[in-house]
């Protein structure tokens, strides 16, 4: 099988790869890159735990070919944090306990990530609504809210 050539940024760093036609976007960031913060879980875009952001959009990578990705920006989980220093985001679950199991951390914050860049002062309904593609089997959802609207309220900044 023929591959393709694959150029795209990730995290703010070019990628250059040959792949098969048929690679899904999380088997790319994972299996090629090592960035196994995405996780692969139901396979069918349902839970979405694999969510990325896609120039800017939030996908779901199990359900996006790796070169529909051609030329594009991603941003995964790792990319929230600045080296060690996590996102006000991240550090904002930390502090709510926005996670048990961890599972579904990585998806949820670049999802909540998402809705924060369109809109950086939700309400408590809009919350729920920009989270609600992403199944969590812990936590109740409620911690999770509760963290994304402390950054809303501005009770994170970017240092800290």
């Amino acid at each position: 099988m023929a591959k393709y050539l694959l150029c795209f940024t990730v995290n703010g760093e070019y990628h250059e790869l040959y792949i098969k036609p048929k690679r899904l976007l999380v088997e790319v960031l994972r299996d090629d890159l090592g960035l196994t913060g995405t996780k692969r879980a139901c396979n069918t875009g349902a839970c979405a735990a694999c969510t990325v952001l896609l120039n800017g959009a939030s996908v779901k990578s199990c359900s996006v070919l790796a070169l529909q990705a051609d030329g594009a920006e991603i941003l995964t989980v790792e990319g929230l944090a600045d080296g060690a220093r996590l996102s006000p985001l991240q550090r904002s679950f930390l502090d709510h306990g926005a996670y048990q199991c961890g599972f579904c951390t990585p998806g949820m914050l670049v999802s909540a990530q998402a809705l924060l860049d369109e809109n950086p002062k939700p309400t408590r309904e809009e919350i729920r609504e920009g989270i609600q593609g992403n199944i969590c089997r812990c936590t109740g959802y409620n911690s999770i809210i509760r963290a994304v609207e402390a950054v809303a309220k501005g009770k994170y900044k970017e240092k800290g």
